[in-house]
Parts: structure tokens; sequence; C-alpha cells
């Protein structure tokens, strides 16, 4: 398509505008996050732990998370990746907007130091520990149309019928089944806006933790992400443990790490004083 000289003009202002309300937001946030965690750090305190579970490949699992409570997702075999969705429990019709996790934090880039927002502007979970670095918030999960391309016709599992089997465990259905956040997907984009594999991102024993700042329904799926160029679905068994986490204090990496982070979180205080008080 060949733009006009008025479009590609509006396209430079809008892009001059984007770049200065970045600048401006990133002004008031650390000039960097913290490196990843060391795969050997971070350890859980035995006391601390609520239940361990083990996803295999192609499989999904679901849980009613607490406030305060944690879950440790464990890329176990280095070559799975999970993929998740998330809903306030209260409320199911708040949930999961990748679109503002992105947006709102200015990068497309999840990592420690990170939240995940919902679509009412509150956090719903914060990144507190991250081994890998390598996850994708922007291509989203297999389908059957994708599996069928990738590896034939056969019966190979995928994201998407997952997680609507995930919700109707959870008492919703495929309506309330949106764009997931896929963890252990090392999917970068280039200067051209394309999609680009990075597999020696990926490592055995990776980890990512996922602090609970309301009560929700997860729903986890760990299938071969779409942009996997590996021929053969294979997908290994992944771990999980949920655990009590340490709560978020006034100096928390994740609650300060920019204005927005920290209006999100006031955003989720208005809500737990109302609970309160209801």
């Amino acid at each position: 398509m060949i733009l006009t000289e008025e479009q590609l003009a509006e396209i430079a202002a809008n892009k001059a505008r984007y770049d200065e309300l970045k600048a401006a937001g990133q002004g008031l946030a650390p000039r960097a996050l913290p490196p990843t965690t060391p795969r050997d750090g971070a350890s859980i305190a035995e006391a601390a732990i609520i239940q361990r579970e083990t996803v295999l490949g192609g499989w999904y699992w679901t849980t009613r998370l607490h406030r305060g409570e944690a879950l440790r997702l464990i890329n176990s075999s280095g070559a799975s990746c999970i993929s998740l969705l998330v809903w306030c429990a209260a409320d199911p019709s708040e949930r999961l907007n990748h679109a503002d996790t992105i947006k709102v934090q200015w990068a497309a880039s999840l990592r420690k130091g990170r939240v995940i927002l919902s679509d009412m502007g509150r956090v719903l979970l914060s990144i507190t520990e991250d081994s890998s670095g390598a996850h994708d918030t922007l291509a989203g999960g297999s389908t059957a149309a994708t599996n069928e391309a990738r590896y034939g016709v056969g019966a190979t599992r995928n994201t998407r019928d997952n997680f609507i089997l995930a919700a109707g465990k959870l008492g919703l259905d495929r309506r309330d089944v949106m764009p997931c956040i896929s963890f252990f997907a090392p999917v970068s984009v280039d200067g051209d806006g394309r999609f680009a594999w990075q597999a020696n991102r990926r490592h055995a024993g990776d980890f990512v933790d996922l602090r609970a700042e309301m009560d929700l329904l997860v729903a986890l799926s760990n299938c071969p992400h779409p942009l996997d160029p590996s021929p053969v679905y294979a997908q290994g068994s992944v771990e999980i443990i949920r655990y009590r986490a340490q709560p978020a204090g006034a100096d928390d990496l994740c609650r300060t790490a920019s204005a927005e982070a920290i209006r999100a979180f006031e955003n989720n205080a208005v809500l737990l004083d109302r609970s309160v008080a209801g």
C-alpha cells in the first residue's frame, strides 16, 4: 500500500507524540530494572509452599489464587512455553489486558519489576522474580489452525482450545477467553516489525514468580508457541509452585517502578477498601 503525504505526515506526528509521552513516563521510572534472577537464586522456604503441580506437555491447569499468594512457573525441560490468562475472582469481567500491560509500562517486554494489568487499570500480578526475561506479549497462543500449519494433520492440543476448557472449569465460557501472555517464549521484534524466535534465550530451569495483588482466577496452558520453528510437536512438563509471598511494602519494586504502576496499585487499594467496607 502506498501512503499519501498526508498519511505519512499523520504517522510521523503520532509517532512524535508517542515518543514524547514515552519520554515523560520513563522520566519517572528507574533507568534500568534489575538483572534477571540467577537460576539458583530466590529459593522458596518450604514452610511457605502451599501446593506443587506438574503440567504435562499439551495440557492446562487452573486455580483460584488469593491475594498475597504467588506462583512460580518453572521451565523444567527448557523447551516449554507457558501461556497465561487471569481474571478478577470477584468480577471476572475484569481481566488480563495485554495491550494495557504493554502500553502503560512503555514496553512490550516483561521481566522482574513489571506488572500485569487488568482492563480496569489495576494490578493483577507482579513479576517479583524472573530468571529468563524471554516472554511474549504480542503473538498470542497456538490454535488448531497454527498447529496444523506447523505440524500437519494430527491430534495436537493447542492453547486456544485449552483455555476454552479451562474457562469452563472456572465457571466461564469462550467469551471470556482473551489474548494471552506467554512465558518462556523468546520472541523479539526487529526494526521492520517482524517477529523473530531466539531459541538461545530459553534454558532449562528458568523460572518466573507471579504475585497476586487481588483474588484471581488463573489458567495456564503448556503448549508450543505458534512461532516456535521446531517441526516436531514436543513440549516438556512444567512445574508450578504455589506459595505464600512476602507482602508488597511501600518501597516494593513492582509498586514503585513507574508513575503508572503507582497509580495502578492505588486503584487496587480503592477496590480493596470498597470490598472491606461492603
